[in-house]
């Protein structure tokens, strides 16, 4: 089994574009680089990652695409775009032409309109993914998987991955309205769905057996073929450590078989983001 660590972050807090990272979350205020990372892939037997965009600027992601360049371990990238821009399926095909940049996302999660993916003049930008086959991330929350499923009905040949399950308010117990309308963005679309971030949507007193269900039933509507493991380190630390969710996960899938495991953990990853 070829481990991949589909969801993981790094950032420098003197490039000051991280407009969510501020310090009130502490332990996380600083720098996270890839020597930072590398001796916890090493221990787990991670051969290689999937880093994601952390701030909504171009110069964000040359960051990553720098780094990526340096370090043989970040097999892939997942760049932001301005997808509202007059030029953005020029600056897509630019960006497809780098040969780490697998994937584009802005941050929806941030977008105060929940309609905004919906918008009209985003066409050009999510045909532009399509034509040059690069993968569509959909940083959201519960509330705007409504609105998703009509995206991912325009576009069905838009390669599509949830991040971290659609963030379920784990915390609040909230379960069955998000559990219904995953279950239709899974059925409804080839959409996959990233294992990652729940331990932080649970909150600092989380447990396996909190997790269990939204994971249960996101491995029964997408099925292990269209679910990617990710750690969102080092978001994550804000509520378990690298080892902590590493440990989660192998309980969470004990009840998938060897093969199953191997796909949700590495196979899907190198599949969807092309790695």
């Amino acid at each position: 089994m070829r481990r991949i660590d589909a969801h993981q972050h790094f950032w420098r807090l003197d490039r000051g574009d991280y407009g969510w990272l501020t310090p009130a979350l502490a332990s996380i205020y600083r720098n996270f680089l890839p020597d930072d990372l590398a001796p916890l892939l090493q221990k787990h037997g991670i051969a290689g990652t999937v880093l994601v965009q952390a701030a909504p600027t171009d110069a964000e992601t040359e960051f990553m695409l720098s780094l990526a360049g340096e370090h043989e371990f970040i097999e892939g990238v997942v760049g932001w775009c301005d997808f509202a821009a007059a030029d953005a399926p020029a600056k897509i095909a630019q960006l497809a032409g780098r040969a780490k940049l697998k994937a584009l996302r802005p941050m929806i999660q941030e977008i105060a309109d929940i309609d905004w993916m919906l918008r009209p003049e985003l066409e050009p930008a999510y045909s532009a993914l399509i034509a040059h086959d690069l993968a569509f991330d959909a940083l959201v929350f519960p509330r705007h998987l409504e609105n998703l499923a009509k995206l991912l009905a325009r576009y069905p040949a838009m390669r599509t991955v949830v991040d971290h399950c659609a963030k379920p308010e784990i915390a609040a117990g909230d379960f069955h309205d998000w559990a219904a309308r995953m279950k239709v963005i899974a059925t409804g679309s080839n959409a996959f769905c990233k294992l990652s971030g729940l331990v932080t949507e649970a909150g600092g007193d989380w447990n396996v057996g909190r997790l269990r269900p939204y994971v249960d039933h996101v491995l029964s509507v997408f099925g292990p073929e269209r679910v990617i493991w990710g750690s969102d380190w080092p978001v994550c630390t804000l509520a378990a450590s690298y080892d902590e969710w590493n440990a989660a996960t192998d309980a969470l899938l004990s009840v998938c078989t060897q093969e199953e495991r191997a796909a949700i953990l590495g196979g899907n990853a190198v599949a969807f983001y092309r790695l």
